[in-house]
């Protein structure tokens, strides 16, 4: 990647580059709470997310583009989801996926709950609710995928 902090790749080499990446999308599923059954409705084939060129079970996060936080998450689960987030390879994305993940959601006034998982790792795109839809995390990949498809990898490398 040293390469790519030197030169701007030319246009149609970065659009064609992004376009593979905004297509081929592995996620990695944090299901803490009661939105992670909204995340699986969508991996169903009733919405099939699928179809949005998103593959939805890696077996490592060491295959993992994006990072879907969904539900509750409360102050002892922080380590683990820190650990696993630096173990993704670089670019990686991050959905907080319902409005617990996003704020602590009505737990947030608790003892035990994060005040919003953007507090410890960096969150691209928020799906608010509670639960959200499933038709809400697809869209909520769609954003990511337009963000993906306008972003400069040198810049993306080069801020991390």
């Amino acid at each position: 990647m040293a390469l790519l902090d030197q030169v701007e790749l030319p246009k149609p080499l970065k659009y064609t580059l992004n376009w593979g990446r905004k297509y081929s999308l592995w996620t990695l599923q944090f299901g803490l709470a009661c939105c992670a059954i909204e995340m699986a409705a969508s991996m169903m084939p009733r919405h099939d997310v699928m179809r949005f060129g998103v593959i939805p079970f890696p077996s490592s996060p060491r295959q993992a583009d994006v990072m879907i936080v969904a539900g509750t998450c409360v102050d002892k689960m922080i380590p683990s989801i820190i650990r696993v987030w630096e173990q993704m390879p670089e670019p990686k994305y991050c959905i907080s996926f319902g409005s617990c993940s996003n704020s602590g959601g009505p737990y947030w006034d608790s003892y035990s709950v994060a005040k919003g998982i953007d507090q410890y790792i960096p969150c691209d795109v928020y799906v608010p609710g509670c639960p959200p839809r499933p038709e809400a995390l697809l869209d909520a990949i769609m954003k990511l995928q337009d963000k993906i498809q306008h972003e400069s990898l040198k810049e993306r490398l080069s801020v991390s």
